[in-house]
């Protein structure tokens, strides 16, 4: 066998190489900035989620969940905006 470099997602299924957990805090922390930062009836699009989350998909769909556990509204594939419900 040939010692080329390992192709298991497993090792290194997250971007830069972070792990789930970290992926979890980021997500977690940005979704506190974010909350903070919005005005009650204010909109986020997903799109601006997605730059805050550096494009990272793992990092961005558990923000989105982490603001529908706090009782946001994240839209859908025609509305594509978070708002605080009412």
């Amino acid at each position: 066998m040939t010692d080329k470099p390992s192709c298991d997602p497993r090792t290194r299924a997250y971007k830069n190489g972070k792990t789930f957990d970290q992926c979890r805090t980021e997500a977690q922390l940005l979704v506190e900035k974010l909350a903070n930062e919005t005005e009650p009836g204010q909109e986020i699009t997903w799109n601006q989620i997605l730059k805050i989350a550096n494009h990272d998909e793992i990092v961005y769909k558990l923000i989105l969940k982490y603001f529908r556990q706090r009782g946001y509204d994240i839209g859908n594939h025609l509305i594509p905006r978070v708002v605080k419900a009412s």
